[in-house]
């Protein structure tokens, strides 16, 4: 099996971002880990070659040029916290603002809610399920609306429920 598929769930810290991104369903991280041509588009996009985007989660050392600067990764550290839900202030205005300028960042609200209730390893099997294509268990990313291993419409859960959303989100980036 691949790195994303659903038979590798034991929880990473790394693959969980303090504002509740999951990194397995990542493009970039996919890109990174086992699908080097989902990186060419992306780098293209943001005038960079494809090995200076590699990412390996948002916690670990090699992390995409946008994550490095992640001004909510380096509050969460600041404040000693692993999640923006545990903080005092959640949510403040650079997680609002965050949450809602990409499709990918649509059910942040959600997975930090979860996080907090049910701990971030049942929140890392859950996420695992909810991005994997229910026809072969791929990890797909949000923007994978059909199953990057073999076509399944929707590619996972994420992608079936928000659907119309994310395609209004990409119509605004446009």
């Amino acid at each position: 099996m691949s790195g994303n598929s659903t038979g590798d769930s034991k929880y990473d810290k790394r693959l969980a971002a303090v504002c509740g991104l999951f990194c397995k369903a990542c493009s970039i991280y996919i890109g990174s880990t086992e699908d080097p041509e989902k990186l060419k588009p992306i780098a293209v996009a943001v005038g960079k070659k494809p090995d200076e985007i590699r990412c390996l989660g948002c916690r670990s050392d090699v992390r995409f040029f946008y994550c490095q600067t992640c001004t909510l990764y380096k509050c969460a550290a600041s404040r000693g916290i692993d999640f923006c839900g545990s903080c005092e202030s959640y949510p403040c205005e650079d997680l609002k603002e965050f949450q809602k300028a990409m499709p990918h960042r649509i059910e942040l609200w959600e997975s930090q809610k979860r996080i907090k209730e049910a701990g971030p390893e049942t929140w890392y099997s859950e996420m695992i399920k909810r991005y994997s294509c229910p026809n072969c268990g791929t990890i797909n990313s949000t923007y994978d609306s059909k199953c990057r291993k073999c076509g399944a419409s929707p590619s996972c859960a994420y992608v079936g429920e928000n659907k119309d959303e994310i395609s209004r989100q990409l119509k605004n980036l446009k």
